[in-house]
């Protein structure tokens, strides 16, 4: 039920019309008792209207509601594109009869675009209209994009309380987070700087390390609103484990969903002398085109492995390295290890890199690159 397992939350996605055909604009509502709210969005310089506004809607910790659009990124707009984020806010608030400063703004679509404003104002008397407990699936689909299938993930605590979430992305995927729009909701009793912290340590071990192609959006945003429904105080520990989880398997689905993917990668370095080393291996080998098109021919190319990991400052002696393609070493201390035809393929690929420099270890998912993927973004703007 996404959003909307929670308790306290409703949520609607309906057609306003910014998009030819299909559900374009979402709406997520908090009804109570508490209004808490975190975020985490883009570091990219170029940050988009809705991202600029959002950040200071939440700078007090607290949002009663998200509206989202697909077909527009409201990004280098300009200060026309900042008031039409500032329009969409308030209409939010005249509807639900809340303060604008309320509610946070999300859009998702071709940059440079002004947005149809007099469908999107439409569109959220609809998605009110709309709002419904059982909303989050309806939501989820209106902020789809190049996406395939939407994306969405619901636990609930066997102490009592729930999270629930959606995203939507499906390329420009790279830290900081990934394209794409995140709104999570949560029935427990948090506090505020709790939220926050958890929010932050979840979002840098999951769509941090979430790197499809390289590429940083202008929009990126992840939003938590929690209401404290359940009457069950979280505790931090076991809610920042269950925040993870419901970030780490959205982070998946955003990769399995990539444009023109055919293969996952988990890419793993291990034994690196500090984590931060690990992580730029990690990143490095990621974002190699030589090594996502080998992967993407079934091509256990360890050599573009090497080469990647050859460019990052990480600590290591290429004398006393080893590469593992799903648990094959086709590279062991320096040397050529078994032989690549020995490698099997399958969706899932974990590429692992030996650095015996330390303890530190780190893990970067991404894909390959396909055909597909480059059909899919020479034609975006036709």
């Amino acid at each position: 039920m996404s959003t909307t397992a929670p308790k306290g939350f409703l949520a609607s996605g309906v057609a306003a019309g910014i998009k030819a055909e299909s559900k374009d604009l979402a709406l997520v509502v908090n009804t109570g008792p508490e209004f808490h709210a975190a975020g985490v969005f883009t570091s990219n310089r170029f940050q988009a209207a809705p991202v600029t506004w959002s950040r200071a809607a939440i700078a007090d910790g607290r949002l009663k509601a998200v509206v989202l659009n697909s077909g527009g990124a409201n990004a280098c707009t300009g200060k026309a594109g900042y008031e039409d984020a500032v329009r969409t806010a308030a209409q939010v608030a005249k509807e639900l009869e809340i303060d604008t400063e309320d509610v946070a703004v999300c859009s998702t679509g071709l940059i440079g675009v002004p947005l149809p404003m007099e469908a999107v104002l439409d569109g959220v008397r609809l998605a009110v209209a709309a709002l419904d407990s059982e909303g989050g699936p309806d939501a989820a689909e209106a902020i789809m994009t190049t996406d395939t299938v939407p994306k969405t993930v619901a636990y609930t605590n066997p102490a009592g309380w729930s999270i629930g979430g959606m995203a939507k992305g499906a390329g420009m995927l790279a830290p900081a987070l990934a394209t794409m729009l995140v709104t999570i909701t949560t029935d427990a009793l948090i506090s505020q700087p709790a939220l926050e912290k958890a929010l932050r340590l979840a979002c840098s071990i999951t769509f941090d390390r979430t790197d499809s192609d390289g590429c940083m959006s202008t929009n990126d945003t992840v939003l938590i609103l929690a209401n404290g429904a359940s009457g069950v105080v979280a505790d931090e520990d076991d809610f920042t484990i269950m925040l993870a989880q419901v970030c780490w398997t959205l982070a998946h689905k955003l990769i399995k969903d990539a444009e023109g993917a055919e293969h996952d990668i988990e890419v793993q370095v291990v034994g690196a002398a500090s984590e931060a080393d690990a992580l730029e291996a990690a990143r490095a080998i990621a974002r190699s085109n030589l090594f996502k098109c080998a992967v993407f021919g079934n091509d256990p190319n360890w050599g573009r492995v090497l080469s990647a990991v050859g460019t990052t400052s990480a600590q290591f002696d290429p004398e006393h390295v080893d590469v593992f393609f799903n648990g094959v070493p086709v590279f062991l201390d320096g040397q050529p290890g078994a032989d690549r035809a020995e490698v099997e393929f399958a969706r899932d690929v974990i590429v692992q890199v030996r650095l015996h420099a330390g303890d530190d270890s780190a893990t970067v998912w991404t894909n390959d690159l396909t055909y597909g993927y480059v059909k899919e973004n020479a034609e975006y703007s036709s």
